[in-house]
Order: structure tokens, then sequence, then C-alpha cells
């Protein structure tokens, strides 16, 4: 399995819109394990993003999808920056 960890900062005032954004199509994305959106409650205007995929390879298609091409071009000017992003070796757990 192939895991990501991110914390995305939105532009002030924009965390909301920003994780609609991110919670669309979500569904839709083959290989996609687990995709969760979470706020930051100690930051206003911070999302946590965590990703379990099949494997790495899952998760590079999942970026050709017109979907997420359309939501990452409509996020963009939303994000004020990724200020943290790991990369994780899921071995199971709850949900998976």
């Amino acid at each position: 399995m192939h895991g990501l960890i991110g914390h995305i900062r939105a532009q002030p005032g924009h965390r909301n819109d920003l994780a609609a954004i991110l919670l669309e199509n979500t569904g839709a994305m083959p290989g996609c394990l687990s995709y969760i959106v979470a706020l930051d409650p100690r930051d206003d205007d911070g999302i946590w993003v965590t990703e379990v995929w099949q494997d790495e390879a899952s998760h590079k298609a999942s970026l050709q999808m017109p979907e997420v091409i359309d939501a990452i071009s409509r996020g963009k000017p939303l994000i004020a920056e990724f200020d943290q992003y790991h990369e994780t070796v899921p071995v199971g757990g709850h949900g998976l």
C-alpha cells in the first residue's frame, strides 16, 4: 500500500471552500482505499489530508483523471502553502 499525509494551509477565510473542493468526486478514484479530509482544530486555515492507495501507481494515475485535474486547478488559488507532506507504507488497521 501507499500512504500520504499532508497539511495544507488555505488562504485566510477559504478553508471550507478548499475542503469542499478536496471532497468532490472522492469515490471515483480507482485504487483509493481511503481519502480523508479533516479540518485542523488548532489552525483556522489548516486542513489535513490522509490518503491510502493500493499502490503508488494508483495514486499517480489519479492525478491524470479529468475530475482531479479540475479540482486541482480550482483549489490551487485557495492554497497558501503545503507545510507538511509525508509518504507512508500503511500495513493495515480499522477501515482497511
